[in-house]
Formats: structure tokens, C-alpha cells, sequence
């Protein structure tokens, strides 16, 4: 019995995802609930999962393609016992010989999808010759199409000789493989185009919309990091033992955001069309860095955490993020968002808004610096903050003195306790 493998439901915010990695190939076994690609959408990687026990059949959509809820991308087969039935026997190949032009080498064709191997079979293409842009660098039938399409314009390779020139050093591994053959330019430098991720795509787009949509203006402070490092350092060996999680500043800075916040409410609201919407919680955006881009989970209903549940749920969020295991659920919404550039080295920096939200504040590295106290110059961990703002529907005023707010509680942690 042949079984259809859909695309699931997406998000009501997600329209449509790409595939980018099968993870098993036609012919091979699988169990149901087991993993059979990725699904890339502008938010979060989803995993489609085998719907019964079975033999994977047919790939029916390539990795590249966009795809879209309930659209059929593979096959199943089954038998009707339950017990796993024999694929079809894949069609064959012209029965015309095909001369290749350079061997393939085995190696090449693991992990290749059933057209790309065809396509490679019809042109005697060396697999090797072309630049994958699939995950792990994978080729892909689009990268194929395209390495034949630009075949005239190709370079030759060099002809091998038994003492090889100074090889040109192999590109960094942060740059992801070229979608499809560049040549080099009159210089003879190399080129790659790549296209964007989906993530990438929506980071830049969502950027793109907060500079043009709203009225952002940034105000800056500085903060003595002295009193809470040395609280800090006092009570973190007690509350790890005690909470299992490691004392951080993230959670300093997260209890003093929502204290402003509680002062100033146009500072957790946002525009909605001629409307403000006040929100009655909050709901606390968190910057993490992930192998695909900067992604924001929420802290949801933040006010009513403990500084120990802050903190596991952050250090939750980036193994998350490593992962490729956040949720949609949990990058959805969020009233205010916290950035944190300081763990890159960041000394200062204008954070850019979240839409729809009206404000975020930006943390940044901390720096032993002379600042004058009771008339001395005395050296002091001192940590610029940012607090970029929506101009639409918050004053000056208000920022300036949210981000005072901030300073206040981080310079003198009492006052977290206190509410003061």
C-alpha cells in the first residue's frame, strides 16, 4: 500500500517552507515517527516525520523547492498486513550507452537524490565538479541543472602534474557553498554567489521594514557593574548548588527591564494601525546567536519568573538555538526584547527595533574604566547600555528615563527586592 508523505500544517504565520536535507533515500526502511527532512521556514527548521512504518519510496520534491501545507513531497509503501513491502523497482535509464566524461567516484553519489544521480548518468557529469547547495553541501538537482546550463563559460580544471603548484587555500567554512559555478573575475579572483536563507531573508526584511515603519531613536547610558558583580560573586557557588543553574546578569537586567517597564507601559506597547495596544504582561524577547542567524525567544509572562527560572530558561533557549530546536511558538509575540552584543565584544552599538514592539535594549561588554566618584577618580567595571526606542509613541522623556530606571536597579540590586 502506497502512502502519501504531506507537508503538515503550517503556523497561521508561516506561509510556506523549503526542503533542505533528506535525511533517507528511496529503497531504505523506515519507522514511523522517524525523520524524513527538513522543512525550513523564515522562522525555525520543522522535521516531517515518516507517517507509518514502511520502505521510503519516491521523492516527489527536490531539496531547494518551496513547498506548502498538504502538498505531497514523498511515498511510502506498505503492505497491508502492516508488514514493510518492497519499493518498486526504480525506473530504468535510457537504453542508450552512456559514455561518461570523468568517472564518478563512489563517495560522490552518497546522499544523492534519485535525479540527481540520473542527471549525472545521462551527462556523464563528475558529481565532484559541481558546488553543492544543500545542507552539508550537498548537490541538488537545481545545483546540477545549473552547472549544465553554465557548462560553455565553466573553466576547465587544471591538468594534474606529479608537482602541483601552492594550492589556493579552500574558502572559510562559514561561507556557505555557491548554488551554482562563478567564474573568476579579469583577475582571476574567485566569486560565490549564495542564496539567502529563508532566515536570513526574513532577518533582513523584518529589519528593513523597523528602519522604514518606524521612528527609531536610540538613548545611551552607562552602568556600574560593581554592586551586582559583587553579588554575584558572593551567592553563585549557593544558588547553583541550590537552583542547578549558573548565576548570570541576563537575569538582573531581565527583573530591571520589567520594573520600567511597570513605570513606563507606553515602553511595552506597540502600534497597531491608528491604536495603541497597552499590554497587561510581559513577555520578554531574549537575543541568542544561532548557527542560522540571530533568532528571539520569549520569555513568556517574565514578571512572574524567579531569577533562577530566568535563568534556565535562557540557558534553555541557546542550547535550543545550537540545536535547531526552538519552536514557532516560542519566537512568537514578545513585548520588549533584550540584546546582548557584549559577549561578542561589543562596546557600543544602536540595537535596531523588534516590529511591532516599541522598544529594546541593548547590553553591551563591560570594561574596567576611571569614573569619578564622591569627588575621586576611582576604575570601575563599567557596561554601556542602549535603549532604542519607537519616537511614534514614546517621548524622549520616557526613554531616557526608563533607561535611568534600568541603570538604577542594576547599580543598586536592593532596589529589585524592594520595587523601590
Amino acid at each position: 500500500m502506497t502512502i502519501e508523505v504531506k507537508v503538515p500544517s503550517l503556523p497561521e504565520s508561516v506561509s510556506d517552507g523549503t526542503l533542505v536535507n533528506w535525511k533517507k533515500k528511496p529503497g531504505e526502511a523506515v519507522k514511523r515517527g522517524e525523520s524524513l527532512v527538513d522543512l525550513e521556514t523564515d522562522k525555525v527548521v520543522l522535521d516531517i516525520p515518516a507517517p507509518a512504518d514502511g520502505v521510503f519510496g519516491q521523492i516527489l520534491r527536490q531539496e531547494g523547492e518551496a513547498v506548502t501545507t498538504g502538498e505531497v513531497i514523498a511515498t511510502l509503501e506498505e503492505s497491508a498486513d502492516g508488514q514493510v513491502a518492497a519499493p518498486e523497482p526504480a525506473p530504468a535509464v535510457s537504453a542508450a550507452p552512456v559514455v561518461p566524461a570523468a568517472p564518478v567516484a563512489e563517495a560522490n553519489l552518497e546522499g544523492l537524490s534519485p535525479a540527481v544521480r540520473r542527471l549525472a548518468a545521462e551527462h556523464g557529469l563528475d558529481i565532484a565538479k559541481v558546488a553543492g547547495s544543500g545542507r552539508d553541501g550537498r548537490v541538488t538537482k537545481a545545483d546540477v541543472l545549473a552547472f549544465l546550463e553554465g557548462r560553455q563559460s565553466a573553466r576547465p580544471a587544471p591538468a594534474p602534474s606529479p608537482a602541483p603548484a601552492i594550492a589556493r587555500p579552500a574558502p572559510a567554512p562559514t561561507i556557505p557553498a555557491a548554488s551554482a559555478p562563478v567564474p573568476a573575475d579579469a583577475l582571476g579572483r574567485l566569486e560565490q554567489r549564495v542564496p539567502m536563507t529563508r532566515l536570513r531573508a526574513r532577518i533582513a526584511e523584518r529589519l528593513l521594514m523597523a528602519k522604514n515603519n518606524t521612528a527609531m531613536l536610540t538613548t545611551f547610558n552607562e552602568i556600574n557593574m560593581k554592586p551586582v558583580m559583587d553579588l554575584r560573586n558572593r551567592y553563585k557557588d549557593d544558588f547553583e548548588k541550590k537552583h542547578g543553574v549558573r548565576l548570570g546578569f541576563m537575569g538582573f537586567f531581565v527583573k530591571a527591564v520589567i520594573e520600567a517597564l511597570k513605570r513606563y507601559p507606553s515602553v511595552n506597547a506597540s502600534i497597531d494601525g491608528n491604536d495603541i495596544l497597552y499590554h497587561g504582561y510581559y513577555d520578554i524577547g531574549i537575543a541568542v546567536s544561532s548557527p542560522r542567524g540571530l533568532v528571539v525567544p520569549i520569555l513568556r509572562d517574565a514578571d512572574q519568573m524567579s531569577l533562577a527560572d530566568i535563568e534556565k530558561t535562557i540557558g534553555e533557549f541557546g542550547k535550543k538555538a545550537k540545536e535547531g530546536t526552538l519552536t514557532i511558538e516560542e519566537m512568537t509575540g514578545g513585548t520588549f526584547t533584550i540584546t546582548n552584543g557584549g559577549v561578542f565584544g561589543s562596546l557600543m552599538s544602536t540595537p535596531i527595533l523588534n516590529p511591532p514592539q516599541s522598544g529594546i535594549l541593548g547590553m553591551h561588554a563591560t570594561k574596567d574604566r576611571p569614573v569619578a566618584e564622591n569627588g575621586q577618580v576611582v576604575i570601575r567595571p563599567m557596561m554601556y547600555v542602549a535603549h532604542s526606542y519607537d519616537h511614534r509613541m514614546i517621548d524622549g522623556r520616557e526613554a531616557v528615563t526608563f533607561l535611568v530606571t534600568v541603570k538604577e536597579c542594576i547599580e543598586d540590586p536592593a532596589r529589585l527586592v524592594l520595587q523601590v
